[in-house]
Formats: structure tokens, sequence, C-alpha cells
């Protein structure tokens, strides 16, 4: 592995955000951390070689590559001076390791890897971190069931550790729950064209940040996988079809890039995200539109996107079900902006890295903002924050989003900064070069 010289501020126990008077930069945002993990699954099942350019090389990724490497049957590469990971299948076996796979607080990987070890010769038990292992995984249980697949909680709370036998994915009929995380579904139709007969994902239920399995169903073409659909009820993939390897160029994060949309609004000034536009199916770049409502004007054309603050921005009601994780970044946003932000269906942040209503609101309570909750809503009162030291729970979308507010605010310091490593490694230098380029 190639590595590049690790961020001093990343051991750092806490941070303060040196504010700018105005922004104006292009900002360069790696690949999409949901791209990444999915095309890295899809290498580790291919009989080709895969590589990825622009991947995100962040905790989450890492720790799928680190699981796939376990099941004995690709090889990876990774050169983090250019963002490229390289999968080859080595001839062997997917054998399931004779230890515990220990995925931290890694949410996506640890889904994609409960069905995918339905294919793997032997016992496969995943772990992660304490939170990990209060995380939501009963429904992706029952829904392996029906394919063959018997992976059970060991501690019986539908949580991790949890343990799966293999190879056993037979296919058939599947029925799944929507309201707790659109992961279990994309869990399923990245591992179905290896089951032995055709898979029929039907769901009970409304599917919860739909865009995610807009991306599962893009990956898949590309990788040369066709899945059949109804709307978001039911999907089909055929058994015997194979994923194509080859070179994959993934495109930019667009929870990346939304702290640095974030900043444009709130300072009034301007920033450009090259190599992402409105055409793509990330669920985050509902994000452009939700701040042009608050009173900025964007771009979304000709292969980038390009945010432009006004002289204030103003409060909006706005359903954030099919962009949870930019939640965050919005609301440190409406606590800058003139009167009143009000966010619906956002129930299922309380299942996240930590629970994100409740740490959003406590956070921006700090720093004078008033904020009210239930358990799916959000309302904000615009005002003018101050300076807070804020704890950021383990959590990477809380660091950066709160990060923003100090662009503005003065002292507003973030605890245990090193936690962007999850999906953002390189946060803390793209946050300075905005400083930079308007100094």
């Amino acid at each position: 592995m190639t590595s590049q010289p690790k961020n001093p501020v990343l051991d750092l126990p806490e941070y303060e955000v040196t504010p700018v008077k105005n922004v104006d930069a292009t900002v360069k945002v790696l690949g999409s951390k949901s791209y990444t993990n999915r095309h890295l699954a899809m290498a580790g099942l291919s009989d080709d070689p895969t590589t990825l350019h622009n991947a995100l090389l962040s905790q989450d990724t890492l720790l799928l590559a680190d699981a796939l490497r376990t099941f004995g049957h690709v090889d990876i590469a990774i050169d983090e001076s250019t963002n490229t990971v390289t999968v080859t299948p080595n001839g062997n076996k997917m054998v399931a390791p004779d230890h515990q796979i220990h995925m931290g607080n890694a949410g996506t990987p640890i889904r994609l890897l409960i069905t995918m070890a339905g294919l793997a010769e032997g016992k496969t038990v995943l772990t992660g971190s304490d939170r990990m292992q209060e995380r939501p995984m009963g429904h992706l249980l029952e829904a392996l069931a029906p394919l063959g697949v018997t992976a059970v909680s060991v501690k019986g709370n539908g949580s991790p550790p949890i343990e799966i036998e293999g190879p056993s994915l037979a296919g058939g009929r599947t029925d799944i729950h929507g309201t707790v995380s659109s992961q279990f579904t994309t869990s399923l139709l990245l591992s179905a064209p290896y089951a032995r007969e055709d898979v029929e994902v039907h769901l009970q239920s409304e599917l919860l940040s739909k865009p995610y399995v807009d991306m599962t169903v893009a990956a898949l073409k590309r990788a040369g996988v066709t899945v059949e659909r109804r709307g978001y009820d039911w999907f089909k993939v055929a058994a015997g079809q194979r994923y194509q390897g080859g070179e994959i160029t993934v495109e930019p994060d667009a929870s990346g890039m939304s702290y640095f949309l974030a900043a444009a609004a709130i300072l009034g000034g301007r920033v450009n995200i090259p190599g992402i536009d409105g055409t793509s199916v990330q669920g985050d770049v509902g994000l452009v539109d939700a701040l042009v409502q608050m009173g900025c004007q964007a771009d979304t054309a000709a292969d980038a996107i390009t945010l432009e603050g006004g002289e204030s921005i103003k409060g909006i009601e706005i359903d954030m079900s099919n962009m949870p994780d930019v939640v965050p970044t919005l609301a440190v946003v409406a606590a800058y902006a003139q009167g009143t932000t009000h966010i619906t269906g956002i129930g299922n942040l309380r299942f996240k890295e930590c629970d994100r209503i409740d740490a959003v609101s406590t956070e921006l309570t700090k720093m004078g903002v008033m904020v009210s909750t239930t358990a799916d809503t959000m309302t904000i009162e615009g005002g003018t924050p101050h300076g807070a030291v804020i704890d950021t729970y383990d959590d990477h979308r809380i660091a950066m989003a709160f990060a923003i507010g100090g662009l503005r605010t003065p002292g507003v310091v973030i605890r245990d900064p090193g936690c962007v490593t999850k999906s953002f490694p390189t946060f803390w230098e793209r946050l300075a070069e905005l400083g930079e380029a308007t100094a």
C-alpha cells in the first residue's frame, strides 16, 4: 500500500476552526463513499480484475477492503497517493475466516457483507464497535431466511455480532421492510447475481432513502448486471449474471461536497465542485435544491456543481427522507438563516453512528440556537450562533457539519476531529484551502 502523510489535526483531542470572511474556491472532493463501497463489494465477487479510480479511501471503505481479503479469494492493492484500488481474483474459493471480522462502526459495509457471507464456505461472524452492536439488522436477517441463508444475531437482539452459514444463498422470493435502512435492499441486490436461482425482493413498506437503491441499480448496470424493477416495490435479479471488471472512475461524494456548498451558503461566497452534476443519482445532490430554496444560486451543468450564496438565506420546510446524510449540514445552515427551518422524514437518523437528531439539537443549543425535535422531525430557529465546544459523538458528519459553522462563527471547537476519517480523511486539508483561496 502506498500511503500519504497523515494530517496532524486527526490526532488532536480538539481543533478550533479558523473563521474566514468569504469563500471563492474550487474544491476537489474524493469519490462517493456509497459508490466505492458498492463497487468494492461487486469487485469482490467478480471473476475479472477491477480497478477503481478516484475511490474514497476512508475508514469505512478500507475496512470493507480488509474484510474482503479475509475471505481469501481476492487480492487487493491500494494506492493512497492516487486514490486507486485494484481487486484481483486469485483463483481460491471464498472461505469464511476462522476469526471474527470486526467492522468498527462501518454500517454499509457490514450490511453488504452479511449477505455476501452467504456465498462463502463456512461460518462467518461479523461484529463491530459498541455502537455497531446496537444498530438494527433484524429486517435483513429475516429477509435472508427465505433465500436459504441462516444468519442470526448472536445476542438475539437483531444486532451484531451476526453469524452467517454458507455457502447457502439459494435464491427465490423474499420480503423486506424498507423503514429502517435502504442498505438492507442494497445488500440483497448486490449478492443476488451469485445465488443459485433468481432473486425477487418485495418491499413490505415504504422504502426510505430511495436514491441509495437507485445508486445500487446503477452500479450493477455499470458492472453488467441487469435488475428488473417495479418502482421501489419489487426487484428481480436473474441468476447466472456475473460482474464485469475493468476500469471504473468513482464520481465525487455528494455527502462530502455538502459541507463546502454549506460554506458558500452561510458566507455568501462561491464554491465549485468538479466531476459531478445534476444528473447524478446520489440523493444528497438534493441539498443543492434545498440551498436554492433558501436563497442561493446554483449551476449544476457541465460536469460541475457551483453554488453561490446571497446576502441572506431564509428558513424552509423540507422532507429530507431521501437525503438523510446531509441533514446535519442543512441544520447548521439553517442556524444562520432568517426564520424557521422545519425538517421532516428523518426518523432513521436516530439509528446512525449516533442519534443524529439529538446530537444536532444538543450542539446547536450550545451555540445559542433554538431547536425542537420529535421522533422524526427537527425545527431550527435561525439567528446568530455563538462559539462553543462541539462534542462529535464519534460521528464524522457531526464533526464536519459543525466545522462549517466555525468558518463564520469564532470560537467553534471540534472535539475528536479525527473521526472524519470514517468518510473524508482529507476534510481538514480541504477546509483549510477555503481560507487560503480567499486570503
